[in-house]
């Protein structure tokens, strides 16, 4: 089975990323927690991953906790949304907004497609560079599995840039909407703006 790899970077804090690995069955509540995980987050605070184009343009919106004009106008729930349901290109982009009170903004971009590993368990921190920032208000619990790994850097020879082998990872794809049936019809994972 296919993993994705996501790198995860916040929009005003250039040189803070962390790169999760995930299934293609996990749904963007999966990914959402593995973030919280990975920085120490609250993650029991209404955010929303929203589908992007190459200029982060929000599109499609994939909430937790949405406010009640959300769920009448019938938004996307994070936890009934599989993540390879939203994704048709190697390097999928989600612009994904942590919190409506004090709002922090990230850009998660799927970086990699890899094969899974036996006997590991995901989702799963693969890297983690820089000190999340402290939010107003609120605390960030140091996790140990983001500590151990803090201000790691990796060197991968012999990758294409991010890591991507776009003839390989787009193979995967095919694979995995095969093996899940192919996309919903009818759901291309944009909003009306494209």
């Amino acid at each position: 089975m296919a993993i994705y790899r996501f790198r995860i970077s916040f929009e005003d804090y250039d040189d803070v990323t962390r790169e999760i690995d995930v299934l293609p069955k996990h749904t963007f509540l999966d990914l959402h927690q593995a973030l919280h995980t990975a920085t120490g987050y609250d993650p029991e605070l209404s955010s929303s991953f929203y589908v992007s184009n190459d200029r982060w343009k929000k599109g499609a919106e994939i909430a937790y906790l949405p406010s009640e004009s959300k769920k009448s106008q019938g938004v996307a729930l994070m936890e009934e949304s599989k993540l390879n349901k939203f994704i048709d290109d190697p390097h999928q982009k989600f612009y994904y907004v942590y919190n409506f009170d004090h709002p922090l903004d990230f850009h998660v971009q799927l970086i990699k497609i890899l094969k899974e590993e036996e006997g590991k368990v995901y989702p799963a921190l693969f890297k983690s560079v820089g000190q999340v920032p402290k939010l107003p208000g609120a605390k960030v619990v140091p996790t140990e599995t983001a500590n151990k790994k803090d201000d790691v850097e990796y060197d991968f020879l012999g990758e294409t840039e991010y890591g991507i082998n776009e003839e390989e990872d787009l193979d995967m794809l095919d694979e995995e909407e095969q093996s899940e049936g192919g996309k919903e019809e009818g759901n291309d994972g944009y909003g009306e703006d494209y």
